[in-house]
């Protein structure tokens, strides 16, 4: 990437942002559905500042155990030494960086050496093969070199961040049980409850900033009897039609359903089957919405999996008032998944992020800056057949404040 990412930094100049740095990842093969899904997540700010202070928090980090949490942090720190850790470091010493192996070591400087600190890079490539041999380590799917589906890799990771993040707050919970009653006290009451009181589910840092609520209600139309069941969600997967937004296609998600015949609702107040109108909504918007269009469809005239390249319009500002109960949801886009690529089983994928205000292109080791503009030529295809296979397929969007501008 060395010509690539000089002509980055020439393009920016002195707009380069301070402090930041614009790193792609090697592909190992068939690894750009995970590159691209953690570029977005790394410039996802919340989720990266609250990942490394989680890291940093570790108190023998040397013993911890290896596992995808500690990878992707380990991962996110490597770009993010480039960026801090180069004014921090002793000048008595040098680092030898083994980016490939997510090591770093500290040697004693020789008299001439050049430390790090001195170089001030602000571009390159890391391979980030630790994490990628413990995704594979841990999940089967992603071990072969097919093809492979960067939402369907976006939700295991999550949803395994959660699982760790709960597992080690149950161990800590277990050790503060296995105290001393004098250890207790000196330690202070730690989630206290009331008896009676019921417990609250674990709210992690992976849930404060990508956990929403949904409220799934069905009315009975005979008592008017109104059912409703929430229910939590991590990202949304919409439909999509030819030539629609993601405006109308929240619209649809949420739109009224009507059960009946085979499918009537069974009613508690009438103890009986009765048509019912159904509808899901929006209860708890999140901090970080993240939408996946649904691109991949199966056509059981065809008998296969089929690729929608739908012309979908995702504004870079989305409100959410027709949706959710809180009428001033607004979002800004920051980042773009993009499937390249006529079918479901081929293909390639890409990112766009938005960082400091300019929009990059993230192809596995390679990044250059494009033009705001640029980002709608990832809408999709007005018509069936078009030589533009460049698709946006998951969307990150993050909560603007009340009365902010992006």
């Amino acid at each position: 990437m060395g010509a690539a990412g000089s002509r980055l930094e020439k393009a920016l100049g002195d707009q380069f942002p301070e402090g930041e740095r614009y790193f792609g990842l090697e592909n190992f093969g068939n690894t750009c559905y995970c590159n691209s899904v953690l570029q977005a997540l790394y410039f996802c700010v919340p989720f990266r500042e609250q990942l490394l202070e989680y890291y940093s928090n570790i108190k023998n980090l040397a013993d911890a155990e290896e596992n995808l949490l500690t990878c992707l942090a380990d991962l996110f720190l490597q770009k993010r030494m480039a960026i801090e850790m180069l004014d921090h470091l002793l000048d008595s010493y040098c680092i030898l960086y083994r980016i490939d192996l997510g090591r770093i070591t500290l040697y004693p400087a020789p008299a001439n050496a050049i430390g790090i600190s001195s170089q001030k890079k602000k571009t390159g490539v890391i391979a980030p093969k630790r994490f990628v041999q413990r995704l594979k380590k841990q999940n089967e799917i992603f071990r072969s070199y097919m093809h492979q589906d960067a939402h369907e890799f976006l939700n295991y990771l999550l949803n395994e961040l959660v699982d760790i993040l709960e597992k080690e707050s149950h161990a800590t919970k277990s050790d503060l049980e296995a105290l001393s009653p004098s250890e207790k006290v000196a330690n202070g009451p730690k989630n206290a409850h009331a008896n009676g009181t019921k417990k609250e589910p674990l709210v992690t840092w992976v849930h404060k900033n990508f956990q929403g609520i949904l409220t799934n209600e069905t009315r009975c139309l005979r008592c008017e009897t109104v059912t409703a069941r929430d229910e939590t969600f991590l990202d949304l997967s919409l439909d999509i039609e030819q030539n629609s937004s993601i405006t109308s296609c929240l619209k649809n998600f949420s739109s009224t359903e009507t059960l009946n015949a085979e499918d009537k609702f069974f009613c508690d107040k009438c103890c009986s089957l009765q048509e019912a109108q159904k509808r899901m909504k929006i209860k708890k918007a999140p901090h970080i919405l993240v939408i996946h269009l649904k691109r991949f469809k199966y056509i059981e005239q065809l008998g296969r999996y089929k690729k929608l390249s739908y012309r979908v319009v995702f504004p870079l500002e989305l409100k959410l008032s027709n949706t959710v109960e809180d009428a001033d949801s607004e979002y800004s886009l920051f980042a773009v998944v993009v499937h390249v690529g006529s079918g479901p089983n081929h293909g390639h994928y890409v990112s766009l992020v938005k960082s400091h205000n300019h929009w990059l292109f993230f192809d596995d080791e390679n990044v250059e800056i494009i033009d705001e503009s640029a980002v709608q030529t990832f809408f999709g295809s007005a018509q069936e057949y078009s030589s533009n296979t460049d698709h946006g397929y998951i969307l990150f969007y993050e909560r603007l404040a009340a009365g902010s501008t992006s």
